[in-house]
């Protein structure tokens, strides 16, 4: 999926902790995500003194009576002249409890692709309303693209509370009508929280103006939400990313070392494991599992390890290493929902490009456009001729060598895909891979 850029500068902040939660915050224009996110930065203690003396300075230079949090995130200064987010940007934070990861995104319709860069890896996502105005056609268009991409957790944020006198029969309102649209949607977990980013009600303390809410504050949820479960724990994909070999001779251990390097993207695999390499269907044993802090027991997913195997087998980069007996489907005809992010082409029958899916490379051609998919009326338009930018459809793409792939529903990791323009390189569009059928 896009954002790799990002997912770099992620692993190296994280380091070997597991505990992080990646959020994706979501809402219309104005309805105060830099704001919440900013002061989820002051009340968390998350920001140093002088970023915030620059803050306090531009809020009286724009003639504003209080301190502009919104203006921590709004980095660009485009943006901080338009009070707008125009792009993805993401912020680092942490408690005691957990290290978190934001993904801020914009609010305006054209930067759909933009909101499907930052919810494609989030385990949460924030689609904040504003009281006043209730549910709108964008409300609605964050939280299906966040149910597109599989987030596992949905927070409906009902900001700017205190501008409707914190009554709380508005929040009741909003939830109730939110709550019906939710059921055409496949949300698994989903949370309602009344909030004022400006004043910081319900963000990282409880409300004394909200005493009728007896939910946990929005800090107090992102600390607590159970995120371990929600990856793929049962389908052992280990996509093959780097062989190594030292070739050490001043170290006989590491003279004849061949390990296989990569990310776990599903199940749970212990030295003395049988297991599958595809695509040559050989099995062997894992006879170690190493990291840059020494052997584990277990590797998991998102943990990024070594294997070292029982067998010689010609394994390389794009390979994958699985169970014998639950493997990924082996295709060169894939159906995915493809959301389009080329401003310069439109996506057609017939185009080709490059499919970049895990660790694997392979030329494709758009075999079939089946749909256009309209992503606030969920309506679909069977006679779309093509896509263009940030419009979502359903394509089928033949490969010219097979992908080791499984559906999005089941697999984030071995179901994302992207689409890479093959003169320019440039990445063009994001694509979740669907059921057979």
């Amino acid at each position: 999926m896009p954002g790799e850029n990002a997912e770099a500068v992620v692993s190296s902040w994280a380091g070997h902790h597991t505990d992080i939660l990646r959020f994706a915050t979501a809402g219309s224009v104005d309805d105060g995500k830099s704001t919440l996110i900013g002061r989820l930065l002051f009340d968390s203690k998350a920001i140093f003194e002088d970023q915030l003396a620059a803050v306090e300075r531009t809020s009286r230079a724009r003639g504003e009576e209080y301190t502009n949090l919104a203006l921590l995130t709004d980095g660009l200064r485009a943006e901080r002249e338009q009070g707008i987010t125009i792009d993805v940007a993401y912020r680092y934070f942490a408690t005691p409890r957990r290290k978190f990861i934001i993904a801020d995104t914009p609010g305006h319709i054209q930067y759909t692709r933009n909101m499907v860069t930052g919810a494609s890896t989030a385990d949460l996502a924030i689609v904040l309303v504003d009281a006043r105005n209730g549910l709108t056609e964008q409300s609605r268009r964050h939280a299906f693209l966040a149910t597109l991409l599989r987030v596992p957790h949905l927070v409906l944020a009902v900001n700017k509370m205190d501008l409707v006198g914190y009554d709380p029969e508005v929040f009741e309102r909003i939830a109730e009508e939110f709550s019906s649209f939710a059921t055409k949607l496949e949300i698994a977990d989903l949370t309602f929280i009344p909030i004022s980013a400006l004043h910081g009600d319900n963000v990282v303390q409880r409300s004394a103006n909200m005493s009728w809410y007896d939910g946990p504050s929005l800090l107090h949820h992102l600390e607590h939400v159970h995120i371990a479960s929600d990856r793929n724990l049962i389908d052992v994909r280990f996509p093959v990313q780097y062989v190594i070999r030292p070739h050490q001779a001043t170290d006989p251990k590491l003279h004849d070392y061949r390990g296989y390097a990569g990310q776990v993207a599903g199940g749970v695999i212990k030295p003395g494991d049988e297991v599958m390499h595809l695509p040559s269907g050989f099995t062997t044993t894992v006879k170690r599992i190493d990291t840059a802090h020494g052997p584990v027991e277990e590797a998991f997913p998102p943990m990024s390890v070594t294997l070292v195997l029982g067998d010689d087998i010609d394994i390389s980069r794009g390979d994958m290493i699985c169970r014998p007996h639950n493997q990924p489907s082996a295709t060169q005809d894939v159906e995915a929902m493809v959301c389009w992010m080329s401003e310069s082409r439109r996506l057609s029958a017939r185009d080709r490009l490059i499919v970049k899916h895990t660790t694997r490379t392979a030329k494709a051609i758009v075999r079939d456009l089946h749909y256009r998919l309209d992503v606030n009326s969920l309506h679909r338009h069977e006679g779309a001729s093509d896509l263009s930018l940030n419009e979502i459809g359903r394509v089928t793409l033949r490969l010219t060598h097979p992908l080791f792939c499984d559906p999005y529903t089941r697999n984030r990791q071995t179901g994302g895909l992207i689409l890479v323009d093959e003169a320019t390189g440039a990445t063009v569009g994001a694509g979740m891979i669907a059921e057979k059928g």
